[in-house]
């Protein structure tokens, strides 16, 4: 699995097992359904989303999976339980005024800046997740094609293209800003922190919060919400479905279709708004 999703599953489990710690210290042979769903009510009562829950519930399945399968517990406590059920919610995406005025180029192109323009211009012309996006390599980014190379879930490649705006602002930031953050020390990575180590998610979260707060967008933004604008934009400009799946790296077309409903979703709430009887 990505690291990402075994960090998340080992964050559910310690959470499950300080659970128990507090309620009551059982041994592992000795936890049973009534324990697990305590355990949701408590997860419940604190607001946990059912997303989130049902992640939980799928590490608690593969933990107890594996504790049957070791020997070390004789049925699996879970086997009962049904996960919650979640609702498709639409996707929250940037309108195109918004997006155009979080791409602005900076006042100041400090290093800095144009780092953090050119991640921005890159990040929605090709519609990466997050972390495709900060370990990204340079030799990842042929700024010649306007192609980029990139290694996804489950170590899957796949070829993205991005426009020529956004191969200007990377062209810039390499000639410019790169070298200054690197001040000479090598580096494979192609967005960097000023002291030359490679960026990171958190940061990357905090520097678009920032861009949104300076451009004067006030709606909640964040990374995936320019992957998922990408998506949207481009279906409403009349793209098909099949290349949006490809370029997102979605394995099933499925998961790409909900970006199908979002301009009906709105569609939807102008009638209900204006016609006499909606």
């Amino acid at each position: 699995m990505a690291k990402n999703t075994v960090a998340a599953y080992g964050a559910d489990l310690r959470a499950f097992f300080r659970f128990l710690a507090r309620s009551a210290p059982l041994l592992s042979e000795e936890v049973g359904r009534e324990e697990v769903q305590l355990f949701f009510l408590h997860c419940h009562q604190r607001r946990i989303s059912a997303r989130s829950n049902a992640r939980r519930l799928a590490a608690l399945r593969a933990f107890f999976l594996f504790l049957e399968k070791r020997g070390v517990l004789t049925g699996n406590p879970l086997a009962e339980i049904d996960g919650p059920k979640i609702g498709r919610s639409l996707p929250k995406v940037l309108t195109v005024a918004e997006v155009d005025t979080l791409l602005r180029p900076p006042a100041q192109p400090s290093p800095l800046a144009l780092r953090n323009s050119a991640m921005l211009h890159l990040l929605y012309a090709s519609g990466l997740r997050v972390s495709e996006l900060v370990s990204l390599p340079v030799s990842g980014c042929n700024l010649n094609s306007g192609h980029l190379r990139i290694l996804g879930k489950g170590n899957k490649e796949r070829v993205v293209p991005f426009s020529a705006t956004a191969g200007e602002r990377v062209r810039e930031y390499l000639e410019r800003g790169r070298p200054l953050l690197l001040k000479g020390r090598p580096s494979p990575m192609l967005f960097c922190s000023n002291r030359g180590t490679a960026m990171t998610r958190t940061r990357f979260w905090q520097i678009i919060r920032q861009a949104a707060l300076a451009a004067g967008i006030t709606k909640e933004i964040s990374p995936h919400m320019l992957r998922h604008s990408f998506a949207t934009h481009l279906l409403a400009g009349g793209a098909d479905l099949r290349s949006v799946q490809m370029m997102l790296g979605h394995t099933d077309i499925a998961t790409t279709q909900i970006y199908t409903h979002v301009d009906g979703d709105r569609l939807k709430a102008v009638h209900r708004r204006f016609h006499p009887r909606g």
